[in-house]
């Protein structure tokens, strides 16, 4: 097993993103429901919902089992609309009154509630605050040395970033606007964020799965604690040829560097990536042999965290 002086491994890695309980009761949350469905879609803190300025197209039981139900009001005329509407009404009414940190005062991009049967979304920046499922797509980038060793390149977050200003992050990575696939969201991230040409990354860019873990924010997160998100990432390999270098084309990223393997991996045991890209450079360290069981013990339990089963749907 990996480690360092300060007692961090890969498992420790994955446990800091992967950190909501596997024993936990729904009953610790209050359940998010939508119209015409008996399955839950998020989970919300009390301390949320006693704070949320609920509107008349919500309904909010404190009983057990709690529960925070979107109403129709369209009365099955309109049911997607009616719950883009419920949901739209009440961030604006959270951006107006600034009641929560991590919408951090302003709009963000709609993105889907996977879990739903119909096609409905909320807003990014809120979507924590109702527990419900987020998309993203990463790309691993990197390329060969001349004896053929991996090197990877890895760039370093801005400093004025909400979340994890200044760490290290994988290459390439964005959340799943909705309307938009997974592979679009990697194709135009890697424009955005490292100047990688369209073509270019059309014609070598390759799945290599999904993770599912479950998060809930935790310090040093700014925002408020305890929420939790459910997670499906879908990832990607990038194999560059040596003459082409990822470049910062926005202001989230500082700069890129072109690490081998082996200082990628000191960096983890040393806390200096993103949490959540830590699981995806482990998830790569796996994926191409570098972490193995003959020299990882926990790699078992690595895999399934990396892997987890999730209380909401998937589609």
């Amino acid at each position: 097993m990996a480690g360092n002086p300060n007692g961090r491994t890969y498992l420790s890695l994955i446990q800091s993103s992967d950190n909501f309980p596997y024993d936990v009761t729904s009953g610790a949350y209050y359940q998010l429901f939508l119209p015409h469905d008996e399955q839950p879609h998020g989970y919300l803190l009390p301390e949320t919902v006693r704070k949320m300025p609920w509107t008349s197209h919500f309904r909010v039981d404190h009983s057990a089992p709690r529960s925070v139900t979107v109403l129709d009001a369209s009365l099955g005329e309109d049911t997607p609309g009616a719950v883009n509407t419920a949901f739209s009404e009440l961030v604006d009414i959270c951006i107006e009154r600034d009641l929560f940190h991590i919408i951090d005062g302003k709009h963000s991009e709609p993105v889907y509630i996977v879990s739903a049967k119909y096609p409905v979304r909320v807003e990014r920046f809120a979507s924590a605050l109702f527990g419900v499922t987020l998309r993203g797509a990463y790309i691993m980038v990197y390329t060969r040395a001349s004896d053929g060793a991996l090197k990877l390149w890895i760039p370093r977050r801005a400093a004025h970033l909400y979340t994890s200003p200044g760490l290290l992050d994988a290459a390439v990575a964005g959340g799943i606007k909705a309307g938009t696939t997974p592979l679009e969201t990697a194709v135009q991230e890697a424009f955005e964020e490292a100047s990688l040409p369209e073509d270019l990354v059309r014609e070598r860019v390759r799945s290599a799965g999904a993770l599912t873990y479950i998060s809930t924010t935790t310090d040093p997160f700014p925002g408020e604690k305890g929420l939790v998100i459910p997670n499906i990432i879908y990832v990607y390999d990038l194999e560059l040829p040596g003459n082409v270098v990822p470049k910062p084309n926005d202001d989230e990223v500082q700069e890129f560097y072109l690490m081998a393997v082996p200082d990628v991996q000191r960096a983890l045991l040393d806390g200096e990536f993103k949490p959540d890209s830590a699981v995806m450079i482990i998830d790569f360290l796996i994926r191409h042999g570098i972490l193995t069981a003959d020299n990882e013990e926990d790699l078992v339990e690595i895999t399934t965290r990396l892997h987890r089963r999730l209380p909401f749907r998937t589609r």
